[in-house]
């Protein structure tokens, strides 16, 4: 509804206690992004809000007056609210308030009848109107009267009724010719007068004392204001433009067009007018998701030529009784509601004050519904849902987690506008499995139409898995090294995703360096020397072992010499605690047959102990591998695979010693390398993983926990061709 259509009222006494903080120097701090452009603020109340009457969410603004204002609900009826206290009473739908400059009257049109509420005296007037030939038509209310129209083939009649005369009288001054009447409050003493005359739409000032009609002109599609010394109007809002806005001085005639509008309109620009200012803006702006549009409410001064920004955004802007505007709209930092403004005079810029709150935030606000806690258990959980309320919709959602050690930040977008806003993070949600270790996440919600900063939340949380004795990246998925031709060793990162059954790779292949050819022998260790990840031993070709001991990012440290004469062994493998001591063990078979214990110390500067001799006949088979405690013994067991391709299990009794073997089955000869990578799908159980040798794939083994049959029917792994070309597979 055009602006000019709603007149305004004085604020109460209880509203006095408003803050009327004058914009410019010396106003009051507020943050950097709630000031308004030029340099000013906009005035708080005393008390903050809890001072103020509320203003119903949703509400459309259809008049401000005297002693309260009016709005157009959801709910299909119109209320006005005193300002005094917020008292309520309720109009039909589509009401409208008009005032004097001492009462305000409430204009109800329903089919056959205007009625006019006087809220001062309790008075009701009833106007008769129809839609029928000869019958009169509504045109309008403005002031304390109510209008209607009588056409007939010379022209149409304006009569204007009011309490002292309810039956009308006749406006003389509207112009001849005139049809299609209709009458808009303005100011307390004139109103906007809208008509076709020869074919060609008009529209002037009418002066409600004496019924002349001044100021003629074009009617253009788009706002108008009225005051006692000037008219404005919007023009160009019916093309992809930016909007003209002209103010036109009533005395002289003379027009001047309002500088530094460049963004197009999309209907529904704002125009009005307050002492020496005319105020402008796109309106609907929080109903939007379109930025680069005039949202924000400004006041510009033809005299001092400058402008100033009264408000972030505007949904109705109405002129009131005295020369001031209010405002249904919003300000960053002080929130949603009505506001009052006006011209202190003297060349000072326009006062801002808040007069009824909604209780809602003009920015977007964020709150936190679901976030980790100190720590989250990945083992229990591989992904974790992040859940946020946010103060209204917005389509630029994400949320950044960043792991504090290595920097690595991974990025997930919201895919709606809801504001119930859902964020899965973790293993499920990424292709690669995250870190253990300290975490940081920040939420940031942008508003789609600039209107206000974004959001932030930020937060704090630590991932904890158990320790993996393949996992180098500390990222509680297993790793796969391989060495090329160059002698270049690199590591693989794997990622199982539940549901999928299948193994993946997880982050793209690292290179961990160059120079590894001159080991014959390289053994993922398990945690040998302390760390939470799993470190390696290396054995060179003059014999000597050398441990590496992984730094938690899939690199290792400076190596260090363990001892000589580990060339008599043609096998060996570590990575599971043997012992029952929490620390990892490693095994070795020399060349007669015997199997040798090497129990951990946890040092990375001495990790064994001195060895101790198991048994023999070892040399029946080719492979040996450490995997971990894969029934619920007391300690880890071994896997052996002998010459003609079956695989033996040995159960660990905890103090490095070994159960009588166990058939598992036969066939495994298919793999070149047989790897106890640890936990591969989360299930809390040892698995086993089988490079191929020749053409044949790469499978999983998972683990069931029974020690009859450790191991469920394999599944084929999606790897990295790299990885079964490589000369070497640990």
């Amino acid at each position: 509804m055009p602006q000019a259509r709603f007149r305004r009222g004085r604020l109460s006494i209880a509203v006095a206690t408003v803050l009327a903080v004058t914009l410019g120097a010396g106003a009051l701090a507020v943050p950097a992004f709630a000031e308004p452009g030029g340099g000013g603020v906009v005035a708080g109340v005393a008390g903050g809000d809890a001072e103020l009457v509320r203003y119903p969410e949703g509400g459309a603004l259809a008049g401000a007056g005297v002693s309260g204002f009016l709005t157009h609900d959801a709910d299909d009826t119109s209320t006005f609210r005193r300002y005094a206290d917020g008292v309520g009473r309720v109009f039909g739908y589509g009401a409208e308030l008009r005032s004097t400059r001492a009462t305000d009257f409430v204009v109800v049109w329903e089919p056959g009848k205007v009625t006019q509420h006087d809220l001062g005296t309790d008075a009701v007037m009833e106007v008769a109107v129809g839609e029928a030939a000869g019958e009169p038509r509504y045109a309008g209310s403005a002031g304390d009267a109510v209008f209607t129209t009588l056409a007939d083939g010379a022209g149409t009649e304006l009569r204007r009724h009011t309490a002292a005369h309810p039956g009308g009288t006749v406006v003389a001054g509207l112009p001849a010719g005139a049809v299609g009447v209709e009458v808009e409050a303005a100011t307390p003493e004139h109103a906007s007068v809208m008509f076709a005359q020869g074919g060609e739409r008009k529209w002037g000032v009418l002066d409600l004392a004496v019924g002349t009609v001044t100021g003629v002109r074009a009617y253009a599609l788009g706002d108008k204001a009225v005051s006692s010394t000037r008219t404005a109007w919007v023009e160009g809002e019916e093309v992809n433009l930016p909007p003209r806005v002209y103010v036109s001085d009533r005395g002289t005639g003379a027009v001047q067009q309002v500088p530094g509008i460049t963004e197009p309109t999309f209907g529904s620009f704002h125009v009005g007018l307050v002492g020496d200012w005319v105020v402008y803006g796109q309106s609907g702006g929080m109903a939007q998701s379109r930025s680069g549009v005039h949202y924000p409410l400004t006041a510009y001064s033809f005299a001092a030529k400058s402008s100033v920004k009264l408000l972030d955004h505007a949904f109705q802007v109405t002129a009131g009784h005295d020369g001031s505007l209010y405002v249904r709209g919003g300000v960053v930092g002080q929130g949603e509601g009505l506001y009052r403004v006006t011209d202190p005079g003297g060349g000072a810029k326009p006062q801002v004050v808040k007069v009824a709150t909604t209780g809602a935030p003009t920015e977007i606000v964020a709150a936190a519904v679901t976030v980790p806690g100190a720590v989250l258990d990945l083992d229990r959980n591989d992904h974790f849902g992040f859940r946020f309320r946010l103060s209204r919709e917005t389509r630029d959602v994400t949320l950044a987690v960043r792991h504090v050690r290595t920097g690595k930040t991974t990025t997930v977008e919201a895919l709606s506008s809801d504001t119930d806003v859902r964020l899965s993070w973790g293993t499920y949600a990424w292709s690669e499995a995250p870190r253990n270790g300290d975490y940081t996440w920040q939420l940031t919600a942008t508003p789609d139409n600039g209107i206000g900063p974004a959001a932030v939340l930020t937060g704090a949380f630590k991932v904890v898995r158990a320790a993996q004795p393949h996992d180098f990246n500390d990222n509680g998925s297993p790793d796969l090294l391989t060495r090329d031709g160059s002698g270049r060793l690199w590591r693989h990162d794997l990622l199982y995703r539940a549901g999928d059954e299948r193994s993946h790779q997880g982050e793209a292949r690292a290179l961990i360096g160059s120079g590894w050819s001159v080991y014959d022998r390289i053994e993922a260790a398990g945690n040998l020397g302390g760390s939470a990840v799993g470190d390696l031993l290396a054995r060179d070709k003059a014999g000597v072992l050398w441990l590496y001991q992984g730094n938690g990012s899939g690199n290792f440290a400076t190596r260090v010499k363990v001892g000589g004469g580990w060339h008599v062994y043609d096998k060996i493998t570590a990575g599971s605690d043997l012992t029952g001591d929490g620390r990892s063990d490693a095994l070795a078979t020399d060349t007669s047959g015997a199997l040798w214990l090497y129990p951990g110390t946890g040092d990375a500067k001495a990790p064994f102990t001195v060895r101790k001799r198991i048994g023999g006949g070892w040399a029946a088979y080719n492979d040996i591998t450490a995997t971990g405690d894969l029934a619920g013994g007391p300690a880890g067991d071994l896997v052996a695979r002998d010459k003609a391709g079956v695989l033996w299990l040995y159960l660990g009794k905890g103090d490095g010693t070994f159960a009588p073997r166990t058939r598992i089955g036969s066939g495994w000869n298919a793999y070149s390398t047989l790897i106890g990578a640890g936990d591969t799908d989360g299930d809390g159980r040892p698995d086993l993983i089988g490079i191929g040798a020749g053409h044949n794939p790469p499978m999983l083994y998972k683990g069931t926990g029974e020690w009859k049959s450790p191991f469920r029917s394999g599944v084929l792994m999606h790897l990295d061709t790299d990885i079964t070309r490589a000369s070497l597979v640990l």
